[in-house]
């Protein structure tokens, strides 16, 4: 009776394996993507009744498109070849040490790669990502897990009576933290629309860059606070009490919704819990904050609204406007150390970047401007984050 029991269970555990693999299908056959010697990468999916199966990633060409109004540059797609057995493949040229994504498109349908378990939600779009390494010191070596101290990531919940709920925020804390009693700086990390707490260290890659930043002493050990923007939000999609709730750019589990207060307002709710459960440097000459897009126009507000905590202040494709200036009086009356406007030029958003930027200069604010090329995209952003964070607690 025991060994039949023992050769059902085994019957049933084999029919649940051969079932599980079925459902993947021949995600597991396939490599895709393949990357060869010379960084040239082939792409590879089973799709044998498709009529026509497509690419498109950031490491493509890109066209000149409208984006309601504003000039964008947005990534081609190429058509991959159908060869034996229904596969189809695609491969590039070499490629620069770098993070990139991409997805698929079968017969008019966006898919993401089935033989690639890497898959990262940027806003409401599912894209795969891959790595490219390359040598100490490249964008792909710094977006990497490198044979370096690693600091520690933490989801903490933390109550802001200002939004009138308890709110989670991810917390870096640097190598050796755990084991030390010293102090460190901090810098507030934020997103933009459509994101979370849980962006930055996503597709930002944020741990990582700090991680061998800090491991080159191109940046000093310090403290990451990336809270979530969304003000009607206590955490991520799915992570609260809302529910499974499909993530949109308003953030907000249902049209519509009213936050009590802004994210600039609740801004002193975290900071005090922060100061109270880590151990941090407090002051201007301790404190930093930037962010991206909308995390940028957050940054520019909380910094002019409580303009004696910031010493370092990075805005980064910033949702920031020229009559915003009129607002940063205070600030630059406390002699921030440090003050950068980044964006891409070929950013829809960045002729909002060059104004205000202009405006900081006729009214004599010092700061750093960083144009480079591209448009409104993590490859950006990512790049903007070593800068800034190298500038910083110096």
């Amino acid at each position: 009776m025991k060994r039949f029991i023992l050769a059902a269970a085994c019957l049933l555990f084999a029919a649940a394996s051969f079932a599980q693999q079925n459902l993947m299908g021949t995600a597991v056959e396939l490599k895709s993507p393949d990357i060869k010697e010379d960084n040239s990468v082939t792409f590879r999916v089973y799709a044998p009744k498709a009529v026509t199966v497509r690419l498109t990633g950031d490491f493509l060409p890109h066209h000149v498109a409208d984006n309601n109004g504003y000039v964008t540059e947005v990534p081609i797609w190429v058509d991959m070849r159908e060869g034996k057995d229904g596969i189809w493949e695609y491969t590039t040229g070499p490629l620069a040490p770098e993070l990139y994504s991409y997805m698929f498109r079968i017969d008019g349908l966006p898919f993401t790669d089935p033989s690639n378990q890497f898959r990262h939600r940027d806003m409401t779009v599912w894209t795969n990502y891959f790595l490219i390494t390359g040598e100490e010191g490249t964008p792909g070596y710094m977006y990497s897990n490198n044979k370096v101290p690693h600091g520690s990531v933490s989801r903490v919940w933390y109550d802001s009576p200002t939004l009138g709920m308890s709110r989670r925020v991810s917390i870096y804390t640097p190598p050796g933290y755990e084991d030390s009693k010293e102090k460190y700086p901090v810098l507030y990390l934020c997103h933009g629309a459509g994101g979370d707490e849980n962006s930055w260290l996503d597709f930002g890659r944020a741990a990582q860059i700090l991680d061998n930043m800090i491991a080159a002493g191109t940046a000093k050990p310090m403290i990451v606070v990336i809270p979530n923007g969304n003000p009607t939000c206590a955490a991520a999609p799915g992570d609260w009490d809302a529910g499974l709730y499909q993530a949109s750019m308003s953030g907000s589990p249902e049209p519509g919704m009213q936050a009590k207060a802004s994210i600039p307002e609740a801004f002193p709710d975290l900071m005090k819990y922060v100061e109270k459960h880590y151990r941090v440097l407090k002051g201007a000459k301790n404190t930093a904050m930037c962010g991206l897009s909308m995390g940028g126009g957050h940054t520019m507000q909380t910094t002019a609204m409580y303009p004696d905590k910031f010493g370092y202040i990075g805005l980064f494709s910033g949702a920031v406007f020229q009559g915003d200036i009129e607002k940063l009086a205070p600030l630059f009356a406390n002699n921030p150390k440090y003050y950068l406007v980044a964006c891409g030029t070929a950013d829809p958003i960045a002729k909002f970047s060059f104004d205000f930027a202009d405006a900081l200069k006729e009214k004599g604010y010092p700061h750093e401007t960083l144009w480079t090329d591209g448009a409104h995209t993590w490859k950006n952003w990512r790049h903007y984050l070593m800068v800034f964070a190298e500038k910083l607690f110096k």
